[in-house]
């Protein structure tokens, strides 16, 4: 008989990595199975000037802290580093270069295959993939007509390419407009969004905003709670980029209706000639190998409740917007995404254990 684990986490990110945490913690057999070569997740594959939106010292996962001023916004490549330092600290069991393919329940559990050609069995799975490495780009009308450049910000790295050109940059959220702020010192950008940017400061009665968003909770608010609040998009700004829009270097337009041969139409119906669009519009979850176990919904996301699944049986999510908290699928809730689901995994475990002992 093949060897079976406690669980088995898929993704060796910030969301499988605190996942992991929490299961050794608990003195758990586990693996983590990792797509890339490295337990960083999807962090290497954004844009090289990307900084976190929050400081150092809410960026840490559990049981370590993130290292250096904790007054400054990390780098990518901090973060990168950071992962990688801490699924080194906790030794945890990573196999790397793994990518799940196919996810079966079987009568013990699961079998997970991977790419190439390994077999895991499991008592549960967690999923812990996220959604950064499925970018989505929305349909606009005659979008296969255009000649110019259709790109998603996934696969936006640097503006220097982008000289000279008309760019426009699809989004109002923080990536949209720190990309766009970016190109705008090369090019001619415009940022293109249904809803206008929303901008909130970064520092309030000298803290940053989040040191008031942790001491008032707000970003432990309930699923609920997240479907009754308003929606706008909240940009964090120092005041540099609204000063790239004060001083014209980068301009706000309602979303164009439709794409031409040679670039756009807007919505008072002029035609412009557009080089690039780069669209900063989210990700959607990735989980192509739970498809055919009635885990997902016609869309592909998953049907589960604070990362629990709602049809499979000891399935389990860690790493999903939205999932628990406004916290969840970022670093600073990670850590307490993974510690719920591990409490209920094991509540499950300890409820069947009890079934079968009498």
């Amino acid at each position: 008989m093949s060897l079976r684990y406690d669980a088995l986490v898929l993704g060796a990110g910030q969301a499988g990595l605190a996942t992991a945490y929490h299961l050794q913690q608990r003195g758990l057999h586990f693996q983590v199975l990792e797509a890339s070569h490295r337990p960083v997740g999807s962090w290497p594959l954004h844009y090289k000037s990307l900084k976190l939106f929050s400081p150092a010292r809410h960026a840490a996962l559990p049981g370590l802290p993130f290292p250096g001023d904790p007054e400054r916004y990390p780098s990518r490549d901090e973060v990168v580093a950071y992962l990688n330092a801490y699924a080194a600290h906790f030794q945890f069991p990573v196999v790397t270069a793994a990518e799940a393919t196919q996810v079966l329940p079987d009568d013990e559990g699961f079998r997970v295959m991977t790419a190439d050609g390994q077999t895991f069995f499991s008592r549960t799975v967690i999923a812990a993939t996220g959604t950064y490495r499925r970018p989505f780009i929305p349909a606009v009308p005659s979008q296969e007509l255009f000649r110019g450049t259709i790109l998603h910000s996934l696969a936006y790295q640097e503006p220097s390419p982008f000289s000279g050109q008309r760019v426009l940059v699809v989004g109002a959220g923080n990536s949209a407009v720190q990309i766009a702020a970016e190109l705008a010192q090369v090019a001619r950008v415009s940022l293109a969004a249904r809803t206008p940017v929303q901008f909130t400061p970064q520092r309030i009665l000298g803290r940053d905003i989040h040191d008031w968003i942790t001491w008032l909770r707000v970003d432990q608010l309930t699923l609920g709670h997240i479907r009754r609040l308003p929606s706008p998009r909240n940009v964090f700004d120092h005041g540099v980029y609204r000063a790239a829009f004060r001083q014209g270097r980068l301009d706000q337009r309602a979303m164009f209706l439709q794409f031409t041969v040679q670039g756009v139409v807007w919505p008072s119906g002029q035609e412009e000639a557009v080089d690039t669009v780069v669209f900063a519009t989210g990700y959607r979850a990735n989980l192509d190998f739970l498809r055919g176990t009635g885990a997902l919904d016609r869309r592909g996301e998953p049907i589960q409740r604070l990362g629990v699944s709602r049809t499979v049986p000891g399935l389990y999510f860690v790493g999903l917007s939205g999932q628990r908290a406004l916290a969840s699928a970022t670093l600073r809730g990670a850590g307490q995404d993974a510690a719920l689901v591990v409490g209920q995994m094991t509540k499950r475990s300890n409820a069947r254990e009890q079934q079968f002992s009498h």
